[in-house]
């Protein structure tokens, strides 16, 4: 591989409770009925204003909510840095997988979120990550996921080939965007959706626990093309 492209939310960072707590505060300033904690997560991975619309059941996107829900996260953000509750934790695994991988020669890291750049720019900045990724995509460059957009921006910038590029991600979003480029569909088993789902919609492999990462990289290098 030379190029392997993380997800953020539900991949690398456990933001579920600050995720959930803003939609369901939003929904209530707004008079609406969340629908509940799997469908709010179930939404996760789509640009922002895709996921509330189809959290709130409307036939197009509302400014008026997407602009309620980034004021009310901001908020939450903030009320993190007291508040534990609210924390956008790594997963287990995730500092020392990066590690290991960032040190392979010949190997490039990269991000495609369905958060803002500001959005993705503030987690890089928290957890040092400056150095870290060569291709940063978001909401902002390329269309919502599962459209193919930001794998094949992040490709062309580092000039990688689809078969030597594996997408790690948690939502059928994720899984659906990698095989319609064309690279290695890796799925985990903590995130927001199930991990059953995602291997039916193509996921080749599922993993247990981030470690297991650098160990599946090295058996795909042995796989016939």
């Amino acid at each position: 591989m030379n190029l392997v492209i993380f997800d953020l939310d539900g991949t690398l960072i456990d933001s579920e409770a600050i995720i959930l707590g803003a939609q369901y505060e939003t929904f209530a300033r707004h008079g609406l009925v969340h629908p509940g904690r799997e469908a709010g997560l179930g939404i996760v991975g789509l640009t922002l204003d895709i996921a509330l619309m189809r959290l709130a059941g409307l036939d197009k996107p509302d400014d008026a909510l997407t602009q309620t829900y980034r004021e009310v996260f901001g908020a939450m953000r903030h009320q993190a840095e007291t508040d534990p509750a609210l924390a956008e934790p790594l997963y287990p695994g995730v500092a020392e997988m990066l590690s290991v991988l960032s040190a392979r020669p010949g190997l490039q890291l990269g991000i495609a979120t369905g958060k803002s750049r500001r959005g993705a720019e503030y987690i890089i900045e928290r957890y040092g990550w400056n150095a870290l990724f060569t291709t940063i995509q978001t909401a902002d460059d390329a269309p919502s996921k599962p459209h193919p957009g930001m794998i094949l921006r992040a490709l062309a910038e580092i000039g990688a080939k689809p078969e030597r590029c594996a997408m790690v991600g948690d939502s059928s979003f994720d899984i659906e965007m990698a095989v319609a480029a064309g690279v290695t569909p890796i799925a985990v088993s903590w995130g927001f959706q199930p991990a059953a789902s995602l291997v039916a919609l193509g996921a080749r492999h599922v993993l247990g626990e981030m470690s297991e990462l650098p160990g599946l990289l090295d058996a795909l290098a042995t796989e016939p093309a």
